[in-house]
């Protein structure tokens, strides 16, 4: 493998996270690489000492960020803000879900058994083009809703826990310009199994002129049984509409989200043939499968896709435990998530250390 260029090590400095797997091991056996990458972490800290002595400008950042929201902005903006995908192509978001929950279902045995619980969480970095290359994976098979997904707006906390069965997650101090109007959402428990078929996978396939490998025997009948929520959402000032008609998403002023952990229990298939079935399918990057199969242990490890293109990601300490968090100190959005018994998700158009110690003062 060539040496990384200047691009990746300074990624490595930046955002170690965000690194594909490949990548990575590479520069850990090159000695190369890593001397290159030790000279740029040596300037970048040099460059931020300097830049640490130097007076704070003499401007009204506020205020110029202000001016500039209003303005009529014909290009979207970046931050942590994502694409909203056209109506034929909305079906990414679920089939992302999908191949990370079902890539974390690598450890299923013959018989029905819980293979997946976080307890923690972990970044897996992604590009658009990954996104709009995964394939279909609903085809793959039949989804039954025992326990449909039923999210909400709801009048009140109290509302939200009557249906969740815990109270809305309670922030601390808060920063003098989020609102103090908040709205409500709660989803109570859902549960779907996913039996798979093989006739259907080769059928939709074929009608799209591709090939899929065959189903491992066993797999073909066999069911993944998902068990997610009860969640509560708090949403903080009014959602802001988007002013362009390409369509991105902006972040509310703060969202601060509590849901139990999901669970996921399996029948029929081994731990090996699941594997290697799910990251062989077309659509799905060398690049995106290393990084999967580099999470660790999957039956305790939520992954959380990290778009390079749109967000930076790092490692925190949340209450005591590992997060993950996205975004950067420009105010554009942030975010983090943790698992603490429950997963949690703070995240809005702040600062991230202001986001930080609002997860850190909840309670």
């Amino acid at each position: 493998m060539a040496h990384l260029n200047d691009g990746t090590l300074r990624r490595i400095v930046d955002d170690p996270d965000a690194i594909t797997a490949p990548d990575r091991e590479h520069y850990a056996t090159c000695s190369e690489c890593r001397a290159r990458y030790d000279a740029m972490a040596e300037d970048a800290r040099a460059t931020a000492g300097l830049l640490a002595a130097v007076p704070s400008a003499d401007f009204d950042a506020a205020a110029a960020y202000q001016r500039l929201q209003t303005r009529d902005i014909t290009r979207p903006r970046f931050g942590l803000r994502l694409p909203i995908l056209k109506p034929s192509s909305q079906r990414m978001v679920l089939v992302l879900a999908a191949v990370f929950v079902l890539a974390a279902v690598i450890t299923a045995s013959a018989n029905v058994s819980q293979i997946f619980a976080p307890k923690t969480v972990k970044p897996v970095p992604v590009t658009v083009a990954e996104l709009e290359s995964l394939p279909d994976l609903s085809a793959y098979g039949t989804i039954t809703w025992s326990k449909a997904p039923q999210p909400s707006l709801v009048p009140d906390a109290a509302t939200a826990a009557s249906i969740a069965g815990f109270p809305a997650p309670k922030a601390g101090s808060l920063p003098d310009t989020v609102s103090k109007t908040v709205s409500y959402a709660a989803m109570p428990q859902a549960v779907g199994v996913f039996t798979f078929s093989a006739a259907k996978a080769q059928a939709a396939a074929a009608a799209k002129g591709k090939t899929l490998p065959a189903m491992p025997a066993g797999m073909d009948g066999s069911t993944l049984t998902l068990t997610m929520g009860p969640a509560i959402v708090e949403i903080f000032g009014e959602l802001p509409k988007s002013t362009d008609k390409t369509s991105h998403l902006n972040l509310p002023q703060l969202i601060i989200a509590e849901s139990r952990t999901p669970s996921v229990t399996s029948s029929g298939v081994t731990v090996k043939e699941l594997e290697d079935y799910l990251l062989a399918q077309p659509g799905i990057s060398p690049q995106l499968a290393a990084d999967i199969r580099a999470i660790g242990d999957p039956t305790t490890t939520l992954p959380i896709p990290v778009p390079v293109q749109y967000a930076t990601s790092s490692k925190v300490t949340v209450q005591g435990v590992d997060g993950v968090a996205l975004g950067d100190n420009t105010g554009v959005g942030a975010a983090v998530i943790w698992i603490k018994n429950d997963v949690f998700f703070v995240g809005g158009s702040l600062k991230q250390s202001d986001i930080l110690s609002i997860a850190d003062g909840l309670s």
